[in-house]
């Protein structure tokens, strides 16, 4: 895709599915990959095995939770390549049960990585972004944010939080170059899905219960959602922001 090429690109969650994915197709696209996870071991790998293919990918450990974690590796990546290009906000955790029998703890917990994780870092890079005129910004949300998901009541409040927070980015920096857009995962076979299989008293019966539903006829893999990413992150989106694009084999339609 156009525009990719020599771009810093950091992506949270970058040792998981979704992030290792993405990460691979921002590398194979020439960008400077910044790989950030809280997972040592899980991010280490992700980036030899790219770096392996001669690709440009630093692995970088921090807690979206920990905003002192998350300053230190901002400011390491302006330092030494002069900023953020693009931000995929990628990372998630989910806990999968019926709202009455969560606890305040776990909302807490919910709210910590998946929105104000993501506040964090949209609050360190966009000084940057806003000050050189140009940015992307890539949220990655869920379908359970458009049209809800039992056993995810707080997770999808995050995640629709998510998307109205981008919205409302993407008309306060349109004036500054900056995009911001949101990509909506349907169910995709990642360790998240695994947790919702394990919380299930039939996890095959849940599958096969998604992949009915699903026109596609199959569970998302990880690597259908880069294209999405890399798209809204790209010169061939110049001219989008404020949008939502849902990847989900076709089980939700909104249009």
């Amino acid at each position: 895709m156009r525009g990719l090429s020599e771009r810093v690109v950091m992506i949270t969650g970058a040792g998981g599915g979704i992030g290792s994915a993405t990460a691979r197709r921002f590398a194979e696209e020439g960008s400077i990959v910044i790989a950030l996870d809280r997972a040592a071991e899980a991010v280490a790998a992700v980036a030899h095995e790219i770096g392996a293919t001669g690709a440009r990918i630093e692995p970088v450990v921090a807690d979206l939770t920990d905003r002192e974690s998350l300053e230190r590796a901002v400011q390491s990546v302006e330092e030494r390549h002069g900023g953020v290009d693009v931000l995929v906000n990628n990372a998630g955790w989910d806990v999968f049960k019926p709202f009455l029998q969560t606890s305040v703890d776990e909302w807490l917990r919910l709210i910590d990585i998946n929105l104000v994780g993501a506040l964090h870092m949209l609050h360190l890079v966009l000084p940057g972004m806003a000050e050189r005129g140009f940015g992307r910004v890539v949220n990655v949300s869920s379908d359970a944010a458009r049209v809800g998901s039992s056993g995810e009541a707080v997770y999808a409040a995050c995640k629709g939080g998510l998307v109205s927070l981008t919205k409302t980015l993407a008309r306060e920096h349109a004036r500054h170059g900056i995009t911001c857009n949101v990509v909506c995962p349907g169910p995709t076979d990642t360790a998240l899905f695994d947790g919702f299989r394990q919380g299930a008293s039939n996890p095959e019966k849940l599958e096969e219960a998604f992949r009915r539903s699903i026109p596609l006829g199959r569970i998302g893999q990880p690597d259908d959602l880069p294209g999405a990413i890399l798209f809204f992150a790209s010169d061939d989106a110049a001219f989008v922001t404020g949008q939502v694009l849902s990847v989900s084999g076709g089980l939700t339609m909104v249009g």
